[in-house]
């Protein structure tokens, strides 16, 4: 019974020793992702630098993370409990001579398609009183609130521009205009290596069958000039009719 005890709790140590260790060897190998909603140069949050006329307006702006503060920045409005800020999602609001604007950005473009989805039908739902102008720019969901008429909110959302700087963790992929340059460079000194080769190889079969031409001509021009008479017998046996053939020694025949 001791025994069994034992063997318990040694195996129970065992195992929540392994499960630290694995949690200590993930924390420790995971990579750290910066965080991308704040400006690497002056700390100011990327989409505060979104705004239109930022440098003028972000003295005035508010930097929105959660519900409570949104509510502070532009009071109660019929749309805010749509905006989710569980996801990830951040927002930014300031106030300009067309209304007050306000920009919420979400993590994924899916999450902002559901959300400009819910917007819409709600904005149908509930009209124009208050006056809520909406426009979904890029992964931007826009508004602009307390806007004297549609046409001064419109100017004032055409003034958003949807910009979103990517950092990658690793090296930046091969740009497309200069994946196919490099590619119209790599087939073009294919097609020259290519052409060079057979122009060589053309020169040295030629200059190799000429000078073998040669040799071989110069050979039998040599053998051909040994013999005091010409014969077109080619080596072949003959009567000596003409007596044109030159004697035959026989010295080394059989007696």
């Amino acid at each position: 019974m001791k025994r069994a005890w034992f063997i318990k709790i040694t195996v129970s140590f065992c195992v929540l020793l392994a499960a630290a260790f694995g949690a200590f060897a993930q924390a420790n190998s995971s990579p750290q992702v910066k965080n991308q909603k704040v400006s690497e140069a002056d700390k100011i949050p990327v989409l505060i630098r979104n705004l239109p006329d930022w440098e003028n307006t972000r003295s005035r702006a508010n930097y929105i993370l959660n519900t409570d503060d949104l509510r502070k920045s532009l009071g109660e409005r019929p749309v805010f409990d749509l905006i989710k800020f569980e996801s990830g999602a951040e927002a930014v609001a300031a106030p300009y001579n067309q209304g007050k604007l306000l920009i919420v950005e979400y993590p994924t473009p899916q999450i902002s398609v559901d959300a400009d989805a819910h917007i819409t039908q709600r904005l149908t739902e509930i009209g124009r009183n208050p006056p809520i102008f909406y426009r979904r720019i890029g992964n931007y969901n826009t508004f602009v609130f307390d806007a004297p008429d549609e046409a001064s909110a419109n100017a004032l959302l055409d003034q958003v521009k949807y910009e979103k700087t990517v950092q990658w963790l690793d090296e930046a992929p091969v740009i497309q205009d200069r994946l196919e340059r490099e590619l119209a460079i790599g087939i073009g000194d294919v097609f020259l290596s290519t052409l060079i080769f057979v122009l060589v190889g053309l020169g040295v079969m030629l200059f190799l069958g000429t000078t073998v031409g040669l040799i071989f001509y110069y050979v039998r021009e040599q053998k051909r000039s040994s013999v005091p008479v010409f014969s077109d017998a080619g080596g072949m046996i003959r009567l000596n009719l003409d007596e044109i053939t030159s004697p035959i020694s026989s010295g080394k025949f059989l007696n």
